[in-house]
């Protein structure tokens, strides 16, 4: 498989504490890559890095072969914790908002996902549930064409019905030829649609690799081994 992101001793740290150190991290194309562990971390300074928002301390990422920086921005589309959408847009405002600011935005695609998530585009933004801000938004950041995916913590807060309908959205309309990154604590609901899984304690990768291959050689599941590393 061609490798989309390649991670080499990488080090980042906020004044004298290292927040990640010496990651070693590939990720393919088509694959949907787990990045987990408890809140603190690094899984999320990981994916700010990996977006070009934050810088490491030392260490190489490169993503198509390319330092994280504006030819990248391009081809990652970034699901933060945090919503960036404004209270007087209402949904379809959104979705004009994403065309004209992404080149590889996909409104036809984004359209269909909104369908699926059983919203509306008149739908004002002040006035949906947490959960059905996050379906939107997931539609939104699904909606542009890029290569690779970043998905922080896409379940955090959400009733149990919304988690299913993203995890099946996750599943049914990412490209094939790009990659997902999904950082998450909630292991139950979306370990049935991995394909790898990295494990960051402390700053450090514990543990790595293909979650069929994982699961046989420890006779575990993914929470099972989650919990081992962190309860």
């Amino acid at each position: 498989m061609q490798t989309v992101i390649k991670i080499k001793d990488l080090c980042k740290k906020y004044k004298k504490r290292y927040i990640l150190k010496d990651i070693n991290l590939e990720i393919e194309k088509g694959v949907i890559t787990g990045i987990l562990g408890q809140n603190g971390s690094g899984k999320s300074t990981l994916m700010k890095i990996i977006s070009g928002i934050e810088k490491p301390e030392s260490g190489e990422i490169l993503i198509n072969g390319a330092e994280p920086g504006i030819s990248t921005k391009s081809q990652v589309a970034f699901l933060t914790e945090n919503n960036q959408l404004y209270d007087w847009m209402n949904i379809n405002d959104a979705i004009k908002f994403h065309q004209d600011f992404f080149e590889d935005f996909d409104a036809q695609k984004c359209g269909k996902l909104i369908d699926f998530m059983d919203l509306s585009e008149n739908y004002k933004i002040k006035k949906l549930s947490k959960g059905m801000l996050q379906r939107l938004r997931l539609s939104l950041t699904l909606g542009r064409n890029a290569s690779v995916y970043l998905l922080d913590e896409p379940f955090m807060g959400i009733d149990t019905i919304t988690r299913d309908k993203i995890i099946k959205a996750i599943n049914s309309y990412y490209c094939e030829d790009s990659c997902i990154l999904i950082t998450t604590h909630l292991i139950s609901e979306v370990e049935r649609i991995l394909d790898r899984v990295a494990f960051i304690s402390d700053g450090n990768i514990a543990l790595t690799g293909d979650c069929e291959q994982l699961r046989y050689e420890k006779n575990q599941s993914i929470e099972d081994m989650y919990r081992k590393l962190y309860v």
